[in-house]
């Protein structure tokens, strides 16, 4: 059998010692797309910063394309080489035009010769459908545009694996189908993504599988047309007929 991309293993995480995730297990498969759903507070930002290394766990196993997150003496650079994640603010850099801030980190991380670089961002906007934007500063974009840059940056550095946290979170509603259209791209190319959304009818149609949380557990998990159409807890039924 092949083995997961994403393994998480009976993790434990608190803060101020109120639980966030309580004895968390999911397992993501390569070229698999995960999408975790549930009420705010239930954990699912909190997990994508553990499998990062941005947030250290308590008790329990992470590892994240064959490197163990939770070794005291992980390579934290080693591991988000291999890791894309995206969160609702883009963090692009405003001084510098969307080619340069697309270039800087393989440029001066990968070590990439620059004129590659610059051929491999092109593709990538072309791929997220801002190829004449290469020139702009982010302030002169869209937060739609921005957080489209921001994925082309993720996806410069060639990772493995893509993570993305409620990225439409912040948008305005005309400009949120633009940003789910280029998640949809991403994913179809065979990268593995794990997904923190509360778009249910996005998570319904581009999910293999969804997970319900909530107080950071899984309740229940199982492909789109289980979870939405017959879901077997009361609170992932009461969740849903709020949602939908």
């Amino acid at each position: 059998m092949t083995s997961p991309q994403i393994a998480v293993r009976g993790i434990r995480k608190s803060f101020n010692g109120n639980p966030v995730l309580d004895d968390f297990s999911l397992e993501v498969a390569p070229s698999e797309i995960v999408c975790l759903i549930g009420p705010s507070g239930s954990g699912k930002s909190t997990l994508l910063r553990t499998l990062n290394g941005l947030a250290p766990i308590e008790a329990g196993e992470i590892e994240v394309c064959g490197i163990r997150v939770d070794d005291p003496q992980v390579d934290l650079l080693a591991l988000r080489r291999r890791i894309g994640l995206i969160f609702q603010s883009y963090n692009l850099f405003p001084h510098l035009n969307v080619l340069d801030n697309i270039t800087l980190a393989p440029t001066s991380v990968l070590k990439e010769p620059l004129p590659q670089a610059r051929e491999y961002a092109r593709e990538l906007l072309r791929k997220v459908r801002l190829e004449d934007k290469a020139e702009a500063f982010p302030g002169q974009l869209s937060g739609g545009q921005q957080q489209r840059v921001a994925i082309a940056r993720s996806l410069a550095m060639r990772p493995d694996v893509m993570m993305f946290d409620e990225v439409t979170a912040a948008l305005d509603p005309e400009t949120v189908k633009e940003v789910l259209t280029t998640i949809r791209d991403v994913a179809a190319s065979g990268m593995t993504c794990l997904i923190v959304t509360h778009e249910m009818q996005f998570a319904r149609e581009i999910a293999d599988r969804v997970f319900f949380t909530d107080r950071g557990r899984i309740v229940e998990q199982g492909p789109p047309t289980q979870l939405f159409g017959a879901p077997q807890d009361p609170r992932t039924q009461r969740f849903l007929d709020n949602c939908l």
